[in-house]
């Protein structure tokens, strides 16, 4: 695949998240299962970095990891994760309710299972806010505010709408609503564009990139598609067992892979 011509903006040289030596542990009838074997990665503001692997690399646990949203039976066993410098890994879960959402928001791939089908549109993007301090009034007018941020229609109207009411598009662009509604410091997105037709998943990659550039979101984009990196990414994290495998500026790593995974993942695209 011919290398990429991502953006050309430079990082700032201030990481907003920075993960060091991560380490997470899963529990299964045999003792602990280490999935994440020491994730380093670090994310500017106004960046994108995609982290990218086959499935079972432990990219999707990165991300988990990171919210603070890991499954029963899975834990953090080692690392730092710090956002503005602050650790975020030795918090009590109710500190780390309240920067997750505020801070570091998360949008997930399907939607439909996400999104509650009895809930109109409007309660859903409010209810974060509200859980955040925001009154009755200022969560609604955001939440008007940030529908419309996000390319949808009359938001107004779709606040009383529900889910299934939505095109798949429309959804994803619902969870990115909900996601932002905050004004977090970092954007997770995990694998939000698989299910999506190429053309709406387009439209998904450049709407978080005009996110990204105005709010100065640090971005982490979670995917296994290569195509995808390469259009939105600004440096790529290649996963490999539980650990960062390779780390470059997308463009080096498309033109020059160092590392013999990262070559054979190349080789694997379509030309």
């Amino acid at each position: 695949m011919q290398a990429p011509s991502a953006p050309d903006r430079p990082a700032t040289g201030h990481p907003v998240l920075a993960v060091e030596g991560l380490r997470t542990s899963v529990r299964t009838s045999g003792g602990d299962l280490e999935i994440l074997r020491g994730v380093d990665l670090h994310v500017d503001r106004g960046e994108t970095v995609a982290v990218v692997g086959e499935s079972g690399s432990g990219k999707s646990f990165t991300a988990l990891s990171v919210a603070g949203l890991l499954p029963t039976g899975a834990r953090v066993t080692g690392g730092e994760v710090r956002l503005d410098g602050r650790d975020l890994v030795p918090l009590p879960e109710a500190e780390r309710r309240t920067v997750r959402g505020a801070e570091i928001g998360m949008v997930y791939q399907d939607p439909m299972t996400s999104l509650n089908p009895v809930m109109r549109i409007g309660t859903q993007v409010t209810e974060g806010l509200r859980a955040h301090g925001w009154s009755k009034q200022q969560a609604h007018e955001r939440a008007v505010e940030v529908l419309a941020e996000v390319g949808l229609p009359s938001p107004k109207a779709l606040m009383r709408a529900y889910p299934h009411q939505l095109s798949g598009g429309m959804r994803q662009r619902v969870l990115i609503a909900c996601a932002i509604a905050p004004r977090p410091k970092v954007l997770i997105a995990d694998e939000p564009t698989t299910a999506l037709d190429v053309t709406i998943q387009q439209q998904i990659l450049a709407l978080v990139a005009r996110l990204r550039d105005e709010y100065g979101l640090a971005v982490v984009w979670i995917t296994h598609d290569l195509g995808v990196v390469a259009r939105i990414a600004d440096r790529v994290a290649v996963m490999y067992a539980g650990k960062v495998a390779e780390l470059a500026d997308t463009r080096t790593l498309f033109a020059a892979p160092q590392h013999p995974y990262t070559d054979g993942l190349l080789r694997s695209l379509p030309t």
